[in-house]
């Protein structure tokens, strides 16, 4: 499928009420039975508000509570259009760029960028990685004072894991830090039981075959790259990407915020090999409805 463009989203989408209108079938639906009278009931807009009123019993609907757009007063032709920008670029979508193509306050793009990564989280879920698994830790922003791996009691980066199968899924976290105890358990959570495991030659994966995993060592201080299956390169070519991404579009990302950076490129990642499938999916994916 292709992706939209900008005229036939307009198109698809031209106001706020088929905006509530996709946001209604996706969760409920006509054939959605009252949940107050327990009839099948036809629903109706209501003019007033973003709710659908029973036929027989006047119950009100809103199809907008438990999603992204709840408590919101930006119009959701403005969120289905944010949603779009978000889906049509791979190095992100900054808030000063949202302010100037929606005609927001600098606070409210700020916040509906937030609010996006956050549900492309959910969307995305936390797959679970199988096949061959290749780990790697990297470091964003700020400088230390001594050599080697930043110490976490004093450092001003960011510390993050990645996990990538290859020709598959990717699975990043920021991290307080790189040792054992807090590494080993997020990957024996994300890697299935006996997968295979590339990673550098860093002690914290020492105890992985212990684990149950099939490990293989890269030695790269010895500049070696590559030792018969095992090697690094696809995680180390997604940090290269990441950090251009988030060099280039952000600047700066505090580590406050980072995990929903993260997660927002780790969708972008998964669904690589169809992206134009990231807007529809994003505008029709929501938590169930609430059934009182």
């Amino acid at each position: 499928m292709k992706a939209l463009t900008i005229r036939e989203f307009f198109k698809t989408f031209p106001d706020d009420d088929s905006c509530l209108e996709h946001v209604f079938q996706c969760r409920f639906g006509q054939s959605y039975d009252c949940p107050k009278c327990e009839k099948a009931t036809k629903w109706h807009k209501l003019q007033s508000e973003r709710a659908y009123s029973c036929q027989y019993c006047g119950h009100h609907l809103h199809p907008t509570v438990g999603t992204l757009f709840e408590k919101s007063r930006t119009p959701l032709q403005l969120w289905f259009y944010a949603i779009y920008l978000f889906t049509t670029t791979s190095h992100g979508v900054s808030a000063k760029e949202l302010e100037r193509q929606l005609g927001v306050t600098y606070k409210t793009a700020w916040r509906m960028g937030h609010e996006i990564r956050e549900h492309m989280a959910d969307v995305d879920g936390d797959p679970v990685l199988g096949g061959h698994i290749e780990i790697d830790e990297a470091y964003f922003g700020g400088k230390d004072r001594v050599m080697g791996r930043p110490n976490p009691a004093t450092t001003k980066k960011k510390m993050i894991v990645g996990m990538v199968s290859r020709d598959g899924d990717i699975r990043t976290e920021h991290v307080q830090d790189v040792r054992s105890a807090t590494l080993l358990p997020l990957i024996e959570e994300a890697v299935e039981q006996g997968a295979t495991i590339s990673t550098d030659e860093n002690n914290t994966y020492r105890n992985l075959p212990a684990m149950g995993f099939k490990h293989g060592i890269v030695r790269h201080k010895m500049e070696e790259w590559k030792t018969g299956i095992h090697h690094t390169n696809t995680i180390e070519s997604y940090w290269s990407c990441l950090k251009r991404s988030i060099h280039s579009t952000h600047i700066h990302v505090s580590k406050k915020h980072m995990q929903k950076y993260l997660k927002e490129f780790e969708y972008r990642y998964n669904t690589r090999t169809n992206p134009s499938e990231m807007f529809p999916e994003l505008i029709s994916t929501y938590s169930e409805p609430d059934s009182k």
